[in-house]
Order: structure tokens, then C-alpha cells, then sequence
């Protein structure tokens, strides 16, 4: 019997595009829009963009996990956290007085140096 494909053929052509343009240093980072350098990276890419185009590609790990971190206990612990009545909380004052935004950006870059 032969093993079930994993990846379609969307995805392979997704995958071997990003990494075509990853060697000629064309394949740039989502957010920051750096170029990607590693092999990794791009086939991550890849298999991303096949997800969004609907092509069959198994669920990302990394999104899997931190969707199960939250027990069904946690979450019913939080839940019935919230329900419950809170009592007067205090106004907290504090006894020095705070520096305004523009000293403590200044001394920030001080101390970075």
C-alpha cells in the first residue's frame, strides 16, 4: 500500500517558488520585509502561501500548540474568576514624582551607549 501524499501540488509550487526567489535574494520577511536568508525560512514561506491559497498542506505546528496550551480547567478557573463580584479596588498614588517622557527617553539612550 503506498503512503498518503502530505503535500499537495499547490504547495510544491508554492515551496519551489519561494525558494527560487530566496536564491536570488528576492524573497522578502512578512512584517519587517527583510530579505530571507535561510533555507527554513523560506519553505515556511512557501507553505504558508499554499495554506492561504487553500492548497493541501498539513496545520502548522507551532499554531496547533499554542492553540492546546489552555486547559478546559484554566479556562473555567478564569471564566468564573471574572463572574465573581470584585471589591473596591484603591487608587494608587505614588509617593515620588515621575519623571516626564522626554527625560526618560534621553536617559534610555545614555545607558544603551
Amino acid at each position: 500500500m503506498a503512503a498518503k501524499k502530505r503535500y499537495g501540488d499547490l504547495a510544491a509550487k508554492k515551496v519551489e517558488r519561494a525558494m527560487r526567489e530566496m536564491k536570488r535574494g528576492e524573497l522578502k520577511s512578512g512584517r519587517s520585509g527583510r530579505t530571507v536568508k535561510s533555507r527554513k525560512q523560506a519553505i515556511a514561506i512557501g507553505l504558508s502561501e499554499a495554506r492561504r491559497a487553500g492548497g493541501k498542506v498539513p496545520p502548522d505546528p507551532e499554531r496547533k500548540a499554542k492553540k492546546k496550551s489552555t486547559s478546559r480547567k484554566r479556562r473555567r478557573s478564569t471564566s468564573a474568576a471574572k463572574r465573581t463580584k470584585r471589591t473596591t479596588t484603591r487608587k494608587r498614588t505614588s509617593s515620588r514624582k515621575r519623571a516626564s517622557p522626554r527625560k526618560r527617553a534621553t536617559t534610555r539612550r545614555k545607558r544603551s551607549r
